[in-house]
Formats: structure tokens, sequence, C-alpha cells
């Protein structure tokens, strides 16, 4: 592709919203080159974004701004959140939904700050990668965005780096607080993994703005321990024990489950749950899965609705993340400058979803986006539109030879 000549309208529009955030005027040109880069550049690293440019400094600068230079992300990170508020697609609401999951970036080094050995069970394979946790919104409207992360640090690193080890509970229970400290209304979702008797205790003892205990939804695995009527089984087998005849069907436009409800306690919980076990069909032996949920008056329907927007928060931002914005890509050592690059793609993809589904299609992107894939392409046609513009222009009206164009765009 030729070089780029000018930021995307998307960049352009939301830079005076983050203007002061940066220090000078070289360090907010850089901001805008490596959201732009995110979006649109062919390869999303440092060296790759920097290359796309047709004027630009040397890489080192770029590098600069994500590993030395002095601007806050956290800043950054809450001057994102407030812009998507002002858009009622994208606000806050009751009827939301927090997803909390964790996500395996792959990386090719194995100098790179907090990167380690992982099982990666999608793969079956072990890979180095960081281990990210992130938290995500997901508005009544149907989209969705990150609020915060942690990134997790293996117990060897953490005693050679003299810092307390922290597992994905703590990391988890963190970012629980960070939501409930900034009075962010919605309810949990997250699988089993998290479904520890800490981490229920943890999140039903947070309040919302009624005063009523923050609600979650969770999966739970088969062999955890309830209590029924008296006497304590595991889940597997107290869901072998419900009679066909008690399964009650859930309907899904085409699609149709099965289900049993019922109100338990759980070992080391200090609350009543109430669980949904589901089968896909009335006669299966097995149960497919089996939810939890401290609202125990909820009807099953807002409980399965509710767990199923874990997908939507979590995994569509991981795959178009790695897919569409380069969340994998840097290859920084420096562990600031895989922070600050994370923060830079929640705010490109945030971004994008603020132009999806709009009433009507933006002009830069001729045709109503509706995906995050889309929305990058889109940026991509703009930018080569801008460039093929200049260089007409540069060619007919300001009489430039077509050697001397081909040489700004880096075509010779």
């Amino acid at each position: 592709m030729p070089a780029i000549i000018d930021f995307p309208d998307v960049i352009k529009e939301a830079m005076p919203k983050f203007a002061d955030c940066f220090g000078c005027d070289p360090q907010r040109r850089h901001f805008m080159e490596y959201l732009t880069g995110l979006m649109v550049a062919a390869k999303k690293s440092v060296s790759g974004i920097n290359a796309e440019f047709a004027e630009t400094t040397d890489q080192s600068c770029l590098n600069r701004f994500l590993t030395q230079v002095d601007w806050d992300v956290e800043q950054l990170n809450e001057r994102r959140l407030q812009l998507l508020q002002q858009d009622p697609t994208t606000r806050y609401h009751d009827q939301g939904v927090i997803a909390i999951d964790d996500v395996l970036i792959d990386h090719a080094g194995k100098l790179i700050e907090d990167v380690g050995w992982f099982w990666d069970h999608a793969e079956d394979r072990h890979k180095i990668a960081h281990d990210y946790l992130f938290i995500n919104y997901v508005c009544s409207s149907g989209k969705h965005y990150p609020l915060e992360f942690r990134r997790f640090k293996k117990r060897d690193q953490c005693e050679e780096a003299g810092e307390t080890f922290q597992d994905h509970g703590v990391l988890f229970r963190q970012l629980i607080d960070w939501v409930c400290e900034r009075d962010i209304p919605g309810d949990f979702t997250f699988d089993s993994y998290f479904s520890s008797a800490a981490n229920l205790n943890h999140i039903h003892a947070q309040r919302d703005r009624h005063g009523q205990p923050r609600a979650y939804i969770g999966d739970m695995k088969f062999n955890r321990k309830i209590e029924y009527r008296g006497k304590i089984m595991r889940l597997d087998e107290f869901a072998a024990t419900i009679p066909r005849e008690s399964r009650k069907e859930l309907r899904r436009g085409d699609a149709r489950q099965w289900y049993f409800t019922c109100t338990v306690r759980i070992p080391e919980v200090n609350h009543k749950v109430r669980v949904v076990i589901l089968w896909n069909n009335r006669r299966d032996a097995k149960a497919g899965k089996i939810l939890v949920t401290n609202r125990t008056r909820w009807e099953v329907t807002r409980i399965v609705r509710g767990y199923r927007c874990r997908w939507t928060g979590t995994e569509t931002f991981h795959r178009d993340g790695k897919q569409h914005l380069g969340m994998g890509s840097c290859q920084l050592r420096n562990g600031q400058g895989q922070t600050r690059h994370m923060y830079l793609v929640m705010l490109a993809y945030s971004l994008l979803v603020l132009q999806l589904r709009q009433d009507r299609a933006k002009d830069w992107a001729l045709t109503r986006l509706k995906t995050i894939g889309q929305a990058c392409r889109a940026m991509t046609i703009e930018t080569l539109r801008t460039t093929l513009e200049w260089a007409i222009a540069e060619v007919t009206t300001k009489k430039k030879s077509v050697n001397h164009v081909k040489a700004q765009l880096g075509l010779t």
C-alpha cells in the first residue's frame, strides 16, 4: 500500500478529546500515528506502523513514545470511558452485563517482560505468551468494549523481581473492585474458572446503587459440591437425579434446551445461590452446562441471557483485537510499552465501536459499518483514497514529477 499522507477522520475527530493527555505536539502526533497503524497498517509492530507514513520521524521516536515518554495510561483510559458515555448506544445501563475472562497473547520473543510458557486449551499446546484478564462491558444496545485489564505474572517472575505474587483470583477481585469503585452498573458474568467461593463471596459483598448485592452469573464445574435438602453431593450427581418429566423447555428462536432450577447452598459460599442445569435434549443422561447466580428470584431466561453475554463481551473482543488491531503484534521488551500498547488497542477498538451500526453511513466509510473488520477495511480504503487524491493534486496542480510523488510515497 502507498504511504499514508493524512490521518483518518476517526482519529482526527478523536484527537481533541485526548490532546491534554500528552505534553507536546510530537507526542500527540505519535499517538495519532500509533492508533492509525493499529487500524490500517499491514504490520502492526512499532517499525511496521512507522513505515506506513510518508512523513514521519525515525521509528525509535515512536518506540520511546511507548516505553519512555511521560504520559498516564489511566488518564487515557478514563477519558476513553468518558467518551463512550456520551453515546447512548455505549452508555452504562442497569441492564448492562460485565463480562470477565482471560486471554493468552502470543509473542515470539522470550525476553519480553512478564511473558512465560502457558498452556493454550484452544490450541492444545504450550506457547510463549502474556496472560491478560480483561473486564468488558456489554451494553443494552448490543455494543461492547473493554473496561480494564490486569496482566498475570508467574510466581517465579514475582520472586525474582521481589514482588508479591497475585494469582488469577486476586486479579479477578481487583477488577471487580475497579468496577464497583466507579459505580458502573451491570451484572457480572464469567466462566467456571472464576467461580470459586472467594470470588462469589467477594462479588456478593459489593452493593449496587439500590443497596442490593451486586449480581453475578457464572457457570460451575460438574464436580463442585452443593447442599440440597440437607444432602451434600456433586453437581453432576445431583443433575443425574433430575427425572425427565421435571425438565422444562427453554426456547431461543428455533433452538431448544431443557432446564431444571432450584436454590441450593455451596460449601464456603456465604449466601444462597440458584443453579440452572441445562440439557441439550430432554432425554440426555448428562447435563450440558450448569449456571449459578446469587439472584435466586430471577427468571431462567434472564439468567441464560445474561450468561450468553460472556461470549459477546470477551471472545469477540479478543478475536477482533488479535485479527484486526494488532493486540499481539507488539514485540517491545519493555513492560510499560506492552501496557501502553494494550490501552491503545482498547482505545482503537472503542473508537471503531462508536462507528458501528449508525443511522446512516459515515461520509468517510461510504457504507454503514457492522463489524470491526469492516470498519478497519473502510479506514484502509479512506487512507488510500486520501493518498491518491494527494498524488493527483501534486502532479496536476503543483506540477511535481511522477518520480517525485513516487519517492514521497515510498514506491521507488
